[in-house]
């Protein structure tokens, strides 16, 4: 049954997201679809999505972290993130990179892996910690997308060149207070995530966590620069771009480059 969800929730992904870049890119072939019609199925694409994840992440005996079911977790979290801010804002173009992407990472489920479990009688601070990390990278990762949409549209006005469905994003500058305001909110959650840490985890720099720590604080320090040049010194565009996958690329390598290596390379 499990399996069965997870193939449909890939299937309803791939649909969304091959629905919005024929919308964005040939308008006048889909006329017909709105943005309501790919909200209903993403929308039910995240529920049974959610409905695989409670099944593979709760075990008898705890949460099974597992790098496969960590990383669905942030696809899914980011999935819901578009989903609401698709309400009030004009942001599905994200969904042509976010929605395949949660299929992907769907499809990587059906590979073997070693569980790795978190009992369920942990201390709650360390489950503050947890959870506010996973959302600091979920909303981070988000960032890197607006930011890489950015790129293309800014290379495009650039060239004079801004056809295709270039023509159909929001100004650039709305894209950039867009992204900025994304970036905010990553870094508070990414601070809480660190403090947390600090004063729940017993040694952040214990031997097996040590790289992790340091590559976050790296990556808090990116973002914390960014954000001060953008208010003090206005950046924006290549130089804003650039800081931002700076950041996202530590971060990325904090956690799931060590979990990669430790659960799937060195099966400890």
């Amino acid at each position: 049954m499990q399996a069965i969800m997870n193939l449909l929730s890939i299937i309803l992904y791939t649909v969304c997201g091959a629905l919005l870049l024929i919308k964005l890119t040939r308008p006048a072939v889909l006329e017909s679809v709105n943005k309501h019609w790919v909200l209903g199925m993403a929308t039910l694409a995240i529920l049974i999505h959610g409905l695989v994840l409670y099944y593979g992440l709760f075990s008898p005996t705890g949460l099974d972290i597992r790098f496969y079911h960590v990383l669905s977790l942030v696809a899914w979290l980011v999935a819901v993130l578009l989903i609401i801010s698709m309400l009030s804002m004009r942001v599905e173009c994200l969904g042509i990179i976010v929605f395949p992407f949660a299929a992907l990472v769907l499809i990587l489920n059906y590979l073997p892996s070693e569980s790795h479990i978190l009992a369920y009688n942990m201390k709650s601070g360390l489950l503050v910690h947890i959870m506010f990390s996973i959302l600091a990278y979920s909303l981070l990762s988000i960032a890197a997308v607006q930011a890489l949409l950015l790129y293309i549209q800014d290379t495009h006005l650039h060239n004079k060149h801004p056809g295709g469905f270039v023509r159909t994003l929001p100004p650039l500058e709305t894209m950039e207070i867009l992204l900025f305001r994304i970036i905010a909110l990553g870094f508070i959650t990414l601070s809480i995530a660190l403090l947390s840490g600090m004063v729940y985890l017993e040694d952040m720099f214990a031997q097996h966590i040590a790289h992790k720590t340091i590559l976050s604080l790296v990556a808090w320090l990116l973002f914390a620069t960014l954000l001060w040049g953008r208010w003090q010194f206005g950046w924006r565009g290549r130089i804003a771009i650039r800081w931002t996958y700076s950041g996202f690329i530590v971060l990325m390598l904090a956690y799931f480059g060590s979990k990669f290596v430790i659960e799937l390379v060195l099966n400890r």
